[in-house]
């Protein structure tokens, strides 16, 4: 619906409603009068029972679940008082001077009218202090709601942001600068990889599973004798109790059997110079 045809609408239900409350006010200004209130109290009764009215209704729009029912209870409780009241003016005559008179002949109904007007007031105390304290906490709730619920979303953003993490490590590993053969570090690009350093330094860097073997740096095959003169050279300087198969591995990056044949060769080299050193010097 458009705007102007909403403020219409409402205008409309404000008429009606003030021009309702008009027609109530007399009813129940007169019944106020009839049980004993003064010319003051009787002015402003009927802003008690259909002003409570008008809050129970506004908590209706506002409350939710067993709140809103409690407002829909206090409305359609007001709403037969008042029907009641504006009854009996009806009904009684002598109501119309403003005099205090008899709201019914037969006593009992006259004592249950009484009360009932009687304790309207008293009930609009009530039950107007229930509602605003109900609608003040409703909202209070919702906002706290709402700020409780931007963390989760922050939480979901970084989640998002972990996702993302291996889709960029695996454009990483594809750029063609990391495909080369030279296993020194290779300094990229300034522009391609800003993206991909700004998001790893605000998530933690997660797992990427295995590199294709596309992607690996390819390592040229060393033959025995190639590696056994490397083997040497590495260890020249070592004493014997430090030559072990694990040592020889790590120093020339290669495999444990490797490792152990590499060992076995060069502790049998010693051997043989500490036997030829050991003929010379006899």
């Amino acid at each position: 619906m458009k705007r102007w045809p909403r403020i219409l609408l409402v205008a409309a239900l404000v008429t009606v409603v003030a021009m309702a409350f008009r027609v109530s006010w007399n009813a129940q200004h007169d019944v106020a009068r009839a049980v004993g209130a003064d010319g003051t109290a009787a002015l402003l009764y009927p802003f008690v029972v259909d002003g409570l009215m008008a809050l129970a209704l506004v908590a209706t729009l506002v409350l939710t679940g067993r709140d809103k029912t409690f407002a829909l209870r206090v409305l359609a409780g007001y709403t037969v008082a008042s029907l009641v009241l504006n009854y009996v003016h009806g009904l009684v005559p002598e109501l119309h001077g403003g005099g205090r008179v008899q709201l019914a002949d037969w006593d009992p109904a006259n004592w249950v009218l009484v009360l009932l007007a009687t304790s309207l007031p008293v009930g609009a105390i009530f039950f107007g202090s229930d509602l605003v304290a109900k609608i003040l906490h409703h909202r209070t709730t919702r906002i706290t709601d709402q700020d409780e619920s931007h963390q989760p979303t922050i939480n979901r953003l970084g989640s998002d942001l972990h996702k993302s993490t291996p889709e960029v490590t695996a454009e990483l590993t594809d750029h063609p600068a990391i495909k080369s053969a030279d296993p020194a570090p290779v300094e990229l690009p300034q522009s391609a990889p800003a993206l991909a350093v700004a998001a790893v330094q605000h998530a933690p860097r997660r797992a990427t599973g295995r590199v294709p073997e596309s992607a690996r740096t390819p390592r040229p095959t060393r033959t025995p004798d190639e590696l056994l003169g490397e083997a040497r050279s590495a260890t020249a300087d070592w004493p014997d109790g430090e030559l072990t198969a694990e040592a020889i591995r790590k120093a020339v990056r290669t495999s444990s059997a490797n490792g152990r044949t590499l060992r076995d060769s060069l502790r049998a080299e010693r051997a043989e110079q500490a036997a030829v050193a050991g003929a010379v010097a006899g």
